[in-house]
């Protein structure tokens, strides 16, 4: 009698940390789960911010072009730098004559840790503008 009520004794006692233990494992898993999520999403929020920055980089880079542009137009034997600075961010043209109506625009626009660069030639000037390429490159 005495081993049969320390035997039921044993059992519950075995079953008792039996079920402490799998709360434990299946609390350990969902805590992974979540900081997983959590990681994630950290991860994706830096990829969006990075990828907005890369796109205003762009706009401001095709914006400083154009500027370069117009003052070519207003003046046929310009030649020079300038910069804009639009919302964040920043960025600067120079334009080079390559003899001629040859003309080189190089410009260069930083959102943040973005940098975006871009060489346009151009090859006629009157009676409009024609652009030969518009290229962005990694370096001038």
């Amino acid at each position: 009698m005495f081993q049969s009520t320390y035997y039921k004794v044993f059992i519950r006692h075995r079953q008792g940390y039996i079920t402490l233990i799998s709360v434990l494992v299946v609390g350990a898993v969902g805590i992974a789960i979540t900081i997983s999520l959590i990681l994630l999403g950290l991860s994706s929020s830096r990829t969006s911010f990075a990828v907005e920055q890369s796109n205003q980089a762009k706009a401001l880079v095709n914006a400083c072009v154009e500027e370069g542009m117009q003052q070519i137009r207003d003046a046929t034997s310009f030649t020079g730098s300038g910069s804009l600075t639009l919302g964040q961010g920043v960025c600067s043209y120079t334009v080079t004559s390559q003899g001629g109506q040859n003309r080189t625009i190089v410009a260069s626009s930083t959102v943040g840790t973005i940098i975006r660069k871009t060489k346009v030639i151009i090859d006629k000037i009157n009676p409009t503008i024609q652009v030969v390429s518009w290229q962005e490159v990694s370096d001038f």
